[in-house]
């Protein structure tokens, strides 16, 4: 089995903070959110990264949209996107904190903007499962890497798989439903059982539901790592925020988490020491034949 060489048994599941374009733009909020979460015990942030006129097409971003930063879908995504200055300094906040930070990249100028910091971690998003240049790109860096599979079929995810195998990346899948937000019947969270034993590695969550009930299930099924979308108002404007969590069910989801990873234990069948004193003060009068 692919093995988590980046965190030790116990830790699991590694918990990320996605804050993605929920910044808006504005570095304060970013920092608002990764201290955020490493207030509440997340091992790690993520943000996205595109080169915009590299991932959308020039009559997309000349199409009108209106958003706080003008009329146009180019407006709106330059008003989103994060360049050096702000990396930087996510970077150095980040270390300040000591907390990881990674990105997923939408494009390979934007992996390679990415590599010179020189992250432990990368991120392939649902959207880009299938572009072998990217994926090629990610892969050569031989860093632990997160998979996402929404939207994606099986033979879709073989050849990502392939790809990262024939690098000797270490990878892992992360069960995915592409929706915003997800209806729990869509969860299918079974299929991180199906993941799991298909490709003999291991996988983790990306959930974009309302609410925490899916994600703790999901806990229970044995995840490696679980990504959830990070908010500090989901009335706040973009069009992740509606999925995402506000700072009280992100301190209560990394909580709860935690204790179901110690809750579910071994499985094997045994008496427990702290259980001996009660055996004997409940069963000390019955006769046994």
């Amino acid at each position: 089995m692919n093995t988590n060489s980046h965190v030790s048994e116990e830790n699991l599941p590694f918990i990320i903070a996605e804050i993605g374009i929920n910044h808006n733009g504005d570095i304060n909020i970013a920092k608002d959110l990764i201290k955020l979460a490493k207030d509440v015990g997340c091992d790690a942030v993520k943000f996205q990264k595109r080169t915009i006129d590299i991932v959308y097409s020039k009559e997309l971003l000349d199409s009108p949209r209106e958003s706080p930063w003008g009329h146009t879908q180019r407006a709106q995504k330059e008003g989103l996107e994060f360049g050096l200055k702000e990396y930087q300094e996510i970077d150095r906040y980040c270390k300040e904190l000591g907390i990881e930070w990674f990105a997923s990249a939408w494009d390979v100028e934007s992996q390679k903007f990415l590599r010179q910091f020189n992250c432990k971690y990368n991120k392939v998003a649902s959207a880009m499962l299938v572009c072998d240049e990217l994926l090629n790109e990610i892969a050569s860096e031989k860093t632990h890497t997160f998979i996402s599979t929404g939207m994606s079929t099986l033979e879709q995810i073989d050849r990502a798989v392939a790809i990262f195998r024939k690098y000797e990346c270490p990878f892992e899948l992360m069960h995915c439903v592409s929706t915003y937000p997800m209806d729990d019947e869509d969860a299918n969270l079974n299929r991180i059982k199906t993941l799991r034993d298909h490709y003999g590695c291991n996988v983790g969550y990306s959930g974009h539901e309302v609410g925490l009930a899916v994600s703790y299930a999901a806990a229970a099924l044995g995840i490696t790592s679980l990504e959830r979308h990070i908010t500090l108002d989901r009335a706040m404007y973009g069009s992740d925020q509606a999925a995402s969590l506000e700072p009280v069910g992100l301190r209560s989801l990394v909580g709860a988490v935690r204790k179901i990873k110690k809750a579910m234990g071994d499985g094997l069948i045994r008496i427990l020491d702290k259980e001996v004193p009660i055996s004997k003060k409940l069963r000390a009068h019955f006769r046994y034949d």
